[in-house]
């Protein structure tokens, strides 16, 4: 008997959790949809979504009537998330800022904090203690939300620890080393998840572009960084969340450029903005990278690539070439249709396509499959953003609401 509840229990939880990702792919839906999409009956879906509705985590949205105000038939009954039955704050860490949301269930952003960062933030204040105090204003900001709260998520850069409580190394001062998602987790009583950068862009990239969702893409971030998320198929890939991939770090020349993990010859030594800066004023390639690089800095060289400076569209060039054979390198083991820059260098794009195409089409695979497509995304807040976003909410998904019991109430 008590093998055919657990049965039962977790057949539950799954059909719970189909309906779910469903709405959370798609948006508010109708019951017939939601049947169609997942294969479940459309008995089991209404019986599903009277719990759901009884709990308090979906609503019945009304739809509008059509323009000339006639009425074929019954309206369809939409059902999409309830905004108010829960919340996540999302913190977006980088070498040059922290951006903090608050948002509700249904993916609105309820609130927003952004702080910059500097090579002494972590020096002056622990980083747990820094983001408990912006995880403190989200909350005063919003009475009513705090109690919901039931996730925290950072995005950040480097290197994590196997058991997710911080990172091993990261090019963000001060800031390996502190199990700061312990001991978040433990002072606000809230589980806390950390995800690599590369992860969330491939993520994010699926979520941002209907077209891409279930394509093999590489995601390439250039800027403070360089990094990359991949997708084969809709699936993202990678080792573990720990793991991911350290595509900036591959070696492109060796005992190279002096890269600011300590190394040499890192394709981000050459690519990220820092390396694009030592090359366009001819700094020594054992030169100390700079720890940060202001926004209005890279912009800057940028504007002079554009304005024909040679000196600056000698620094593209070079970065083109570094991630050029990078990705070449990367074909010999994952064949993506398109690959997507993202971050402030993907609007130097076209100072660095020519180079990025050269080493492409010297590799085998290109030559016999041809080039991917590449473009650019001009803001790589939202690809990540919008990763980590999602990433969140499902945990919501599939750890709080998918197993609740039918007779308890959010």
């Amino acid at each position: 008997m008590t093998r055919k509840v657990s049965d039962s229990d977790s057949v539950r939880r799954e059909n719970r959790g189909l309906l779910l990702a469903a709405l959370r792919s798609g948006g508010p839906q109708s019951r017939t949809v939601l049947a169609g999409l997942t294969g479940l009956s459309h008995a089991s879906v209404t019986a599903i979504m009277q719990d759901l509705l009884n709990q308090r985590v979906v609503e019945e949205l009304s739809t509008p009537g059509p323009a000339d105000g006639r009425m074929r038939g019954r309206p369809a009954t939409l059902v999409g998330f309830r905004r108010q039955a829960a919340y996540v704050v999302l913190f977006e860490l980088d070498v040059n800022r922290l951006r903090a949301s608050l948002v509700d269930y249904a993916g609105v952003l309820v609130d927003r904090i952004e702080t910059a960062v500097t090579p002494q933030t972590f020096a002056a204040a622990s980083p747990t203690a820094f983001l408990l105090e912006h995880l403190s204003a989200l909350r005063q900001r919003n009475p009513v939300a705090a109690p919901l709260i039931r996730r925290i998520a950072i995005s950040v850069q480097g290197i994590l620890d196997r058991d997710g409580s911080g990172l091993k190394w990261s090019p963000i001062a001060h800031l390996a080393g502190s199990p700061f998602a312990t001991e978040i987790a433990a002072e606000a009583g809230v589980a806390v998840a950390v995800h690599k950068r590369g992860r969330l862009l491939a993520e994010g990239t699926r979520w941002l572009d209907p077209n891409l969702h279930d394509a093999s893409v590489a995601t390439v971030f250039i800027g403070s960084t360089v990094a990359m998320g991949l997708s084969l198929h809709g699936q993202i890939m990678g080792r573990s969340e720990g793991g991911a991939t350290e595509f900036g770090h591959m070696n492109h020349i060796p005992n190279g450029a002096l890269c600011r993990c300590g190394m040499r010859g890192c394709i981000e030594a050459y690519a990220a903005d820092y390396g694009v800066l030592r090359t366009s004023y001819s700094v020594p390639e054992t030169a100390t990278p700079a720890p940060a690089v202001p926004t209005q800095q890279y912009d800057s060289l940028i504007q002079r690539a554009e304005q024909g400076d040679r000196a600056a569209t000698h620094g593209f060039n070079l970065a083109g070439r570094a991630l050029g054979f990078g990705l070449s390198r990367m074909l010999a083991m994952f064949d993506p249709s398109h690959i997507l820059l993202v971050g402030p260098g993907a609007r130097a794009l076209s100072f660095m396509r020519g180079e990025i195409e050269a080493a492409l089409t010297a590799s085998l695979v290109c030559s016999i499959n041809g080039l991917p497509v590449i473009s650019a995304h001009l803001d790589e807040k939202e690809p990540i953003f919008r990763g980590l976003l999602m990433k969140t909410l499902a945990a919501v998904d599939d750890t709080d609401i998918a197993a609740l019991p039918s007779e308890v109430r959010v």
